[in-house]
């Protein structure tokens, strides 16, 4: 019996551990294997995935040094693998808790700050005035630039969480139903639950794919 609406997303475990963030290693164990077996049809089918990534990012970084595309896909296939891993029965969906999403998105969005300002300052103080800005707006458009700026890591990390708890959430709340239904009811739960799985599969795919993207985006901007 859950005490509240979020105890589905309490880490803590029978042991009195929080032993459920383990679950963001698991690919470890799971992952290397693919590089000293015979490739398989799913080994083609994810190198095809990362070139094709690897080509986009190319496009929207500017200054594209050697393999720094991988660092983003690197990334993708991180938040992929949690995403879909919270889609099991009884395992604990980590990119729901914002102790995880705010662990990526604030250093990469301090590293991009701190080599803009660096190596491209007057790059970075252009970007706080928009082209065409009229003189008399330009005090306002630099205050609100800057909050913008700001405000991105904690943007990128709220859209990550709040897409995976709200799907959850929902098949949580629609779960709980099932012991008050009739047969009929319950085949119709079953069904929509069915439909629900699918639409978080490509929640979990589209917020892995919107926090790469985004996060390339911001990278490219301080070149």
């Amino acid at each position: 019996m859950m005490t509240s609406l979020f105890s589905s997303f309490d880490p803590s475990t029978s042991f009195n551990l929080s032993l459920n963030w383990l679950s963001t290693i698991l690919g470890l164990f799971i992952l290397p294997s693919m590089f000293w077996l015979i490739p398989s049809r799913w080994n083609f089918l994810w190198n095809k995935i990362i070139i094709t990534l690897h080509n986009e990012f190319k496009i929207l970084l500017k200054n594209n040094f050697h393999g720094s595309t991988m660092i983003f896909v690197a990334l993708l296939s991180f938040i992929l693998f949690n995403n879909f891993l919270g889609l099991f029965p009884y395992i604990f969906t980590s990119s729901s808790h914002m102790v995880m999403t705010v662990s990526l998105a604030l250093p990469l969005w301090i590293s991009f700050m701190i080599y803009g300002w660096i190596n491209n300052t007057v790059h970075m103080l252009a970007h706080l005035v928009p082209q065409g800005t009229p003189p008399v707006l330009m005090p306002f458009m630099v205050c609100i630039e800057t909050i913008s700026n700001i405000i991105r890591p904690l943007t990128l990390a709220v859209r990550l969480s709040a897409n995976m708890i709200a799907g959850h959430l929902l098949l949580t709340l629609l779960g709980n139903t099932g012991p008050m239904m009739n047969l009929l009811t319950i085949n119709i739960l079953i069904i929509v639950q069915l439909l629900l799985i699918v639409l978080e599969s490509a929640v979990s795919m589209i917020q892995s794919y919107v926090f790469a993207i985004l996060s390339t985006l911001y990278s490219s901007e301080v070149n």
